[in-house]
């Protein structure tokens, strides 16, 4: 299989992250035992967006200025969604609260899934960048 197609659907998959971590957290009770800030989100989305459309600049025209900024996006995104992963961290004190679960899934192995595959991704990128 050649690296390219590996990159396209990985480029796929990141932009799915994207979306769903702003579908599943712009909810009132999105899932966690923590409320994630707008802010950090909104960081996620935007860096997501940027990321995303860069890279595909970058990957259908090859130039090298737009590859490195979409990489350095794809970098902020991936510490905004690993950041946003501290949401499922346990609590502890006397009001403590559980976790909450959402229609999606129970408990963190979806977020943890999308993320840890966004760093995964993101690496591939950062390979493909500088093996090109």
């Amino acid at each position: 299989m050649k690296p390219e197609y590996v990159v396209y659907v990985l480029t796929a998959l990141a932009a799915v992250v994207v979306v769903l971590t702003r579908l599943r957290l712009t909810k009132d009770a999105a899932a966690g035992r923590h409320q994630v800030g707008v802010g950090i989100l909104n960081v996620h989305t935007f860096c997501g967006v940027l990321a995303l459309v860069g890279w595909i600049v970058y990957l259908v025209g090859e130039n090298d200025l737009v590859g490195i900024v979409a990489l350095a996006f794809w970098w902020l995104t991936t510490i905004a969604g690993l950041l946003i992963l501290l949401r499922w961290l346990p609590s502890r004190g006397k009001h403590a609260t559980g976790a909450r679960d959402d229609t999606w899934s129970e408990g963190p192995g979806l977020s943890v899934l999308a993320h840890v595959g966004l760093l995964v991704g993101v690496l591939v990128f950062t390979w493909y960048y500088v093996s090109r």
